[in-house]
């Protein structure tokens, strides 16, 4: 094994999730991945972990369902992994998933049970899920090249070029290669902190994007708070939810955005690809949207439920970022969303607004938050992307000029 993929493990123990003594860590991964998993698991135990569980999935098994289950087989979810997740989060346990699914392997799958299974999970797992928004628990979301996504991203390489050259993208985009990659994470934190307090001594009203094909105004919630690099969970445990992460990022007022908006990458959502869409809002609502590919996937992701129409996230990522000097579109959220400025559909991250780990769905609501079963990010950045802030004081000033920080 390359002694990057032991750093890359470590190093997501060790600032990812940041595992405590006497901790609990469940790991996500898909089964090409297990020896990733077998990496995470001996290193957090060498950290003091109490206990590692690893729950492996098979997308091909997922194929199957999806070909074969009839209808109403989507409309069920084992109760026993959702009261399990919720049960290990009470317990303080961290979670590790690994993304890397293959981003063609369900496009000739019907939408409808897509849209199906997804809702019904999101239904059962909405005590974990809010376990996860609120930061209560720690996370990190990493990825790890298997076969069929490397292909995807390099077509025009064997297998095991395509595989060896992802890893290469992904060592790049999380500092792996420097020297100290521990110590070049802490100065990245510390100039994405600087942001975000600059950010939030500012007072925000509204946030203007202009691009081609995108005129949108943001209004942003009083109270709201610019977050970015990491953050604490109730045990006061420091973690990075996203490995890599370049994200400086807040909450909409949930009816205040108005104007349109036009993606700049492929949405993975849910293993079907939506591409070169636009969507048009009204008063925070989604009234309508296009797509070039994947219209009824979209359509289904903003009819989910009445919050899947509107945003929950605003985030900001320059062009100058590490995920986005690879040169590399990765149809991987993860990565994708940290090469560009993207927004969210859904659901919003209620640390992003004063006291709103403490507030229940009604609360937020009422604070101009939203609050949904879905959050899915999409991108929105690229080099034409510019940014302008409106403070509540009439003070205009630029936040990203060409698709770099005007700060």
């Amino acid at each position: 094994m390359d002694n990057r993929v032991e750093k890359y493990a470590k190093l997501i123990i060790e600032m990812g999730v940041n595992i405590q003594e006497g901790q609990y860590l469940m790991i996500n991964s898909p089964i090409e991945t297990a020896y990733f998993a077998r990496a995470l698991t001996r290193f957090a135990y060498q950290r003091g972990a109490k206990k590692v569980y690893v729950e492996y999935h098979d997308e091909l098994l997922l194929k199957l369902n999806y070909d074969y289950a009839p209808d109403e087989a989507f409309l069920e979810y084992p109760q026993w992994v959702a009261k399990g997740m919720e049960t290990l989060g009470k317990n303080n346990c961290a979670f590790i998933r690994i993304s890397a699914s293959n981003p063609e392997l369900l496009k000739d799958v019907d939408s409808k049970k897509i849209s199906m299974a997804n809702k019904t999970a999101r239904i059962a797992l909405a005590a974990h899920r809010k376990q996860v928004t609120n930061g209560e628990v720690a996370w990190c979301i990493a990825s790890v090249p298997t076969p069929e996504w490397s292909q995807k991203v390099f077509p025009q390489l064997s297998q095991e070029d395509a595989i060896k050259e992802l890893w290469e993208k992904i060592y790049i985009a999380n500092r792996i290669n420097e020297e100290y990659p521990v110590k070049a994470w802490q100065k990245h934190i510390d100039e994405i902190t600087k942001h975000t307090t600059y950010l939030n001594s500012q007072k925000i009203k509204s946030l203007h994007y202009i691009a081609p094909n995108t005129d949108l105004v943001i209004e942003l919630p009083k109270g709201h708070k610019w977050e970015g690099g990491g953050g604490y969970n109730l045990k006061g445990t420091y973690f990075i939810a996203n490995m890599p992460t370049e994200e400086v990022f807040t909450m909409p007022h949930k009816y205040s955005v108005n104007g349109k908006i036009s993606s700049t990458k492929p949405l993975n959502y849910g293993g079907k690809l939506i591409d070169e869409f636009t969507l048009y809002f009204e008063k925070g609502k989604i009234v309508d949207f296009e797509a070039k590919l994947g219209y009824n996937d979209l359509k289904h992701l903003i009819e989910t439920d009445k919050g899947s129409a509107y945003l929950g996230e605003v985030a900001i990522v320059p062009i100058s970022s590490a995920v986005n000097k690879t040169n590399v579109l990765f149809y991987n959220t993860l990565f994708d969303e940290n090469a560009s400025c993207h927004l969210a559909i859904g659901s919003c991250y209620a640390e992003n607004i004063e006291g709103g780990k403490n507030m229940s769905d009604e609360e937020l609501e009422a604070a101009g938050a939203n609050v949904s079963l879905n959050h899915v990010d999409f991108m929105v950045g690229s080099d034409e992307l510019n940014i302008t802030a409106t403070t509540w004081d009439g003070e205009i000033f630029d936040v990203l000029k060409n698709g770099e920080w005007a700060l």
